[in-house]
């Protein structure tokens, strides 16, 4: 791929001359790490062979697994993923993927390198990173710092795997070529054709994941390249607040009278193209939840709290409609919540739990999470959660840890029956972090009905700061193998811990 500077666009695929051993233009990612199983990813420029090799040596001198993609073609945009089996337990392994042109193997590119740390089955410590929010609100890559700074400090803190909790990318917010600070600075974004405008067309789409792996952003494609993801989404990978069967009004960017389910369906199979997902999901509809196990410690369920969400209303009503996970997720949830014999229940949720997060792109009082304001009995969205949360109490689960971004600054929310209008639930703690490279926003208000209380909060000092100011974050979790523990640490953009909660596993 051809170097960008700030403000450069680059030249339409079709215009490029493609001559001699194909290339991988984006780097490469490992994704869903499970017991033996990782998922490994890149793009190559033209259809070619993606081989992948996995070594426990950066020199390959012993080759554990080697595997041949089928021919990536433009149906794809030229991405692969390779699904490898029968790895070792809990061991740092390397891999490298060669892009051969399918006519001729003497044609063979420049393999691309990466590492990654396989699942542990047994009883291990384990460590993971979450957060959100990547390229929002007009601040996107900046070459002068090598891409997204916040990836510096992710890197350095030497996971198993990290946990994007949705808007990989934001497919609705273009970015210019410079931004203005309020004190003089000047922000620089690297600019594309597909970012310089709101995705509408596949193309658009593809390009908002291409954008993220430009090579001026060698800080996050060389996390990316040392870190396996687990990677849901949200409302930007579309455009924000989306939910199924909305028109389009007043959106800037968008014709009115858009309808947001073909937009859904390109973007849908735009990240399915650029990220590392395996195909663990038991949805018939390319809903992207699924369960990960982590050996006896850690089971993580990954939710998909978009795909199914009803509209954004003041969201009062009395009737269950499983407007926020649809009847199908939430039964998948509660029987493998009960199934599950790890000790720790991770639940990825894309949106929060209690926080109240307003939707006024209707220019009215409507709701966009699950939370609706009302601080009584569960109602609207929130009736769902009561029912997930009372199934788990009754059937004594209990050690279950909610993990989310979304709304731009970092918290530690602990709810209690106590405190709560409606009470037939265990205590539990929910855990906010993001963005990495967006806006900072927040605070955001809690809602009581299930009684959370805010035991720590940081947030920027006005809305829509840039990343130069520092107010981006990243949560990380370790469990510790001798007393299970699970420890959760809120940090900053450079890594410096802000909040640390120790919990104690429940007896058993």
């Amino acid at each position: 791929m051809a170097a960008l500077t700030a403000g450069s666009v680059t030249r339409p695929a079709a215009a490029l001359v493609r001559t001699g051993q194909p290339i991988l233009t984006h780097g490469v990612q490992s994704g869903d790490p499970e017991a033996g199983a990782i998922t490994l990813w890149s793009r190559a420029d033209r259809p070619a062979r993606l081989v992948a090799e996995v070594s426990s040596d950066s020199s390959f001198r012993r080759v554990l697994r080697r595997m041949s993609s089928p021919v990536v073609t433009a149906g794809s945009d030229f991405t692969g993923q390779l699904r490898l089996h029968g790895l070792p337990s809990g061991a740092d392994l390397h891999y490298r993927i060669t892009p051969v042109d399918p006519h001729d193997a003497k044609l063979a590119g420049e393999p691309v390198a990466g590492r990654f740390r396989s699942a542990v089955t047994d009883r291990r410590a384990i460590r993971f990173l979450w957060s959100g929010d990547i390229a929002g609100q007009g601040w996107g890559v900046n070459p002068d710092l090598g891409g997204f700074p916040i990836a510096r400090a992710m890197a350095a803190a030497n996971a198993d795997f990290f946990l994007s909790s949705g808007d990989n990318v934001y497919a609705d917010g273009p970015v210019k070529a410079e931004v203005v600070l309020p004190d003089g600075r000047v922000w620089h974004n690297v600019v594309t054709p597909e970012k310089s405008h709101a995705a509408i067309a596949l193309d658009d789409f593809r390009g908002q994941f291409k954008y993220n792996l430009v090579s001026e952003n060698r800080t996050w494609r060389e996390f990316l390249a040392q870190c396996a993801i687990v990677a849901q989404w949200d409302d930007h990978e579309v455009l924000n607040n989306w939910y199924p069967g909305e028109v389009l009004v007043g959106r800037s960017g968008y014709p009115d009278g858009t309808p947001v389910d073909p937009l859904v369906a390109r973007a849908r199979q735009a990240f399915h193209e650029y990220m590392p997902i395996s195909r663990t999901s038991p949805d018939k509809l390319g809903r992207v939840y699924r369960k990960l196990s982590y050996g006896p410690l850690l089971d993580v369920f990954v939710l998909d709290m978009r795909s199914h969400k009803d509209p954004n209303t003041t969201d009062l009503q009395t009737a269950d409609d499983g407007g926020i996970l649809g009847m199908e997720q939430t039964e998948w949830l509660i029987k493998e919540l009960k199934r599950s014999r790890a000790t720790w229940k991770v639940i990825a949720n894309d949106l929060p739990l209690g926080l109240v997060v307003p939707d006024s792109t209707e220019g009215k009082p409507n709701q966009e999470s699950i939370s609706n304001g009302d601080a009584g009995a569960p109602k609207g969205r929130e009736i769902e959660l009561a029912r997930v949360l009372t199934e788990l109490k009754r059937a004594g689960v209990r050690n279950h840890v909610w993990l989310t971004a979304d709304v731009h600054y970092t918290a530690a929310h602990r709810y209690h029956p106590d405190r709560a209008a409606y009470q037939e639930f265990d205590p539990f703690w929910e855990f906010v972090s993001g963005p990495l490279n967006a806006g900072g926003f927040g605070p955001n208000s809690l809602d009581a009905t299930f009684g959370p209380e805010a035991v720590f909060v940081a947030a920027p000092p006005r809305a829509g700061v840039s990343p130069l100011e520092g107010f981006q974050y990243f949560g990380q979790v370790d469990i510790d193998p001798r007393t299970e523990q699970l420890t959760v640490t809120l940090k900053g953009i450079d890594g410096h811990a802000l909040f640390t909660q120790v919990l104690d596993p429940a007896a058993r």
